[in-house]
C-alpha cells in the first residue's frame, strides 16, 4: 500500500511512531495527483512546492519531537471558496479571476497551526450553486458527474489526491459528492465550524466540513475544525472539543430513526436496497429501529430556495450590476431572478424554516439519530439534465440530489454521509445520517460502528 492509499488515522499513527515521514506522505500523494490529476481535475491550484516545504518543516518538528496533533504533516485540499493567504481563490468564476486572499480563513489558520500540509485548491461549481462541479470527473466513472459543489475536494480525497479535504455544504454540497464517490462526508450543526474567510453563497444556509475516507478521519478534522469566532456572527459561542468516537462497534439502547416518508420516495431500488442493508446492520449492532414521519416535506424545495435565492443575490449585488456577463448563465439567471423576489417571499420562508426546526425537534425526541440515502440515484453521466422515475415523474439532476440532503441545511441539524456499497455498475452509495443539533457524536458513533463491520474501502481505480 502505497502512503496516499492511507487513511488520515492510519498515516497520523504512522508518523507519530516515526514509520512515516511527512515528507514521505506528501510526495506520495504529490506522485499520486501528477498520475491521476489529469483524468479527473479535482484541483484549480496545485501548490507543490509549498506543500514540499511544508512537509519538510513538519519532518523537522517531528525529528525534535516536536508533534502538532492528528494533523501533523497530513496533506489535504481546500474548496475552492475557501481563503489561504497569498493563493487565488476564484469560487470556480470569471467574477474571481485573480484575486488572492490577504488573510488565512479560520479553518485554513486552524489547519496550519494543527500540522496540515496544502496540496491546493478544490474545484467548485461556480460560487457554490451547483450539484455537478462540471471541471471535476467522478473518481468511479469519468464519464459521470462528481456531484458538487464540493466535487473536487471529494473526488481527491476518493482518488488519493489528498489525505482529507473541506467543502462547503448549502444544500447537500458536501454530502452529495461524497455519496456519489464513495468517501464520508459531514455537513455539521450550523455555526458550529466558523466561516470567516470562506465566500458565501446563502449565509443562513451556509457550513463548512471535511471529507474525509473513514468516520474516525472526519471526526479528527472536526475536532480541530470546531471552536467559537466571533468573526462569525453565525458561530455558535463553544469551546473547541474532542469529537472521536470510542472503537466499539455495540449501539445498543440506540434508537435510529427509519423514515417512512420523504427519503425513501423515488429512489433508485439499488440505492434504497443498499441503505435498508445498513440499517438492518444497525440493528445488529444493538440499535432500536423506530419508524418516523418527516414533517413538511411539501415546504421542503420552497423554504430552500426562498432562502437560498434572496441571500445569494444579496452576497452578489454589486458585480450581478458591474460585471453580469463574466457569471456562466445558469447562475447569473437565478441571481437576477432573486432580483424580483420580495421581501415577503423571503419572509415566508424564514417562517416555514421556524417551523420546521420545530417539527424536527420534536421528531428527534423520539430517536438518536436518523438513517436514510444520502442522494436518490448514484453519479448520472455527465450532460445528464433528468432523472425519470417509475411512476413517470421527471426531476432535474440538481433537484435530485438536493431533495434529501437540503433539510439538514435548512433546519441546521448535523449530517453524516457514510458509503454503504455499490450499484451494479461499481458506482458507490451512501446513507446518511442526521442527528439533534450539536449531535455530532452520536452520528460519529453510528458511522464509525457501521464502518467497523463493513469491508474494508479502498482509493477510487482512476484509469
Amino acid at each position: 500500500m502505497q502512503p496516499s492509499e492511507l487513511s488520515l488515522v492510519a498515516a497520523a499513527d504512522a508518523i507519530r511512531q516515526r514509520r512515516l515521514s511527512p515528507v514521505e506522505l506528501v510526495d506520495s500523494v504529490l506522485d499520486r495527483v501528477e498520475e491521476v490529476e489529469p483524468l479527473v481535475g479535482a484541483y484549480v491550484t496545485v501548490a507543490a512546492e509549498q506543500a514540499r516545504r511544508s512537509a519538510l518543516e513538519a519532518e523537522r518538528e517531528a525529528a525534535a519531537g516536536r508533534f502538532r496533533g492528528p494533523l501533523h504533516g497530513i496533506p489535504m485540499g481546500l474548496k475552492d471558496l475557501i481563503d489561504v493567504a497569498g493563493v487565488p481563490t476564484t469560487a470556480g468564476s470569471r467574477v474571481r479571476a485573480g484575486h488572492r486572499a490577504d488573510s488565512d480563513s479560520t479553518v485554513t489558520a486552524r489547519l496550519a497551526a494543527a500540522g496540515a500540509v496544502l496540496v491546493g485548491k478544490t474545484h467548485t461549481h461556480e460560487f457554490a450553486f451547483g450539484l455537478t462541479t462540471p471541471q471535476t470527473r467522478n473518481a468511479w466513472d469519468r464519464g459521470r458527474v462528481a456531484g458538487g459543489s464540493s466535487g473536487g475536494s471529494a473526488v481527491a480525497v476518493a482518488a488519493g489526491t489528498a489525505t482529507f479535504a473541506l467543502g462547503t455544504d448549502t444544500g447537500g454540497s458536501i454530502r452529495v459528492p461524497a455519496a456519489l464517490n464513495g468517501v464520508v462526508g459531514l455537513k455539521p450543526t450550523y455555526g458550529l465550524v466558523p466561516r470567516h474567510g470562506v465566500t458565501s453563497l446563502s449565509w443562513s444556509l451556509d457550513h463548512v466540513g471535511p471529507l474525509t475516507r473513514t468516520v474516525a478521519d472526519a471526526a479528527v478534522v472536526l475536532s480541530v475544525l470546531a471552536g467559537h469566532d466571533p468573526r462569525d456572527p453565525a458561530s455558535l459561542p463553544l469551546p473547541a472539543g474532542d469529537h472521536r468516537p470510542d472503537a466499539s462497534a455495540d449501539l445498543t439502547g440506540l434508537r435510529v430513526g427509519v423514515p417512512r416518508n420523504h427519503y425513501f420516495d423515488h429512489v433508485d431500488p439499488q440505492v434504497e436496497a443498499a441503505v435498508r442493508r445498513a440499517v438492518d446492520r444497525l440493528e445488529a449492532l444493538g440499535a432500536r429501529l423506530v419508524e418516523v414521519g418527516i414533517p413538511m416535506t411539501r415546504y421542503i424545495q420552497a423554504t430552500q430556495w426562498g432562502l437560498m435565492v434572496p441571500e445569494a443575490t444579496a452576497y452578489h449585488e454589486r458585480t450581478l450590476r458591474t460585471v453580469p456577463d463574466l457569471y456562466d448563465a445558469d447562475l447569473r439567471v437565478v441571481l437576477e431572478a432573486g432580483e424580483l423576489m420580495s421581501a415577503g417571499d423571503y419572509l415566508r420562508a424564514q417562517r416555514a424554516r421556524t417551523l420546521m426546526r420545530q417539527e424536527w425537534a420534536r421528531m428527534l425526541e423520539e430517536v438518536d439519530v436518523i438513517a436514510a440515502p444520502t442522494v436518490p440515484t448514484t453519479a448520472v453521466p455527465a450532460g445528464q439534465q433528468t432523472v425519470t422515475w417509475s411512476d413517470g415523474t421527471v426531476e432535474s439532476v440538481p433537484e435530485a440530489y438536493v431533495r434529501l440532503s437540503a433539510p439538514a441545511n435548512i433546519t441546521g441539524v448535523p449530517s453524516l454521509s457514510v458509503p454503504v456499497g455499490h450499484d451494479r455498475a461499481g458506482l458507490p452509495i451512501g446513507m446518511q445520517l442526521l442527528g439533534r443539533p450539536l449531535g455530532e457524536a452520536v452520528l460519529l458513533r453510528v458511522g464509525h460502528a457501521y464502518e467497523q463491520t463493513a469491508p474494508a474501502r479502498r482509493l477510487a481505480p482512476v484509469a
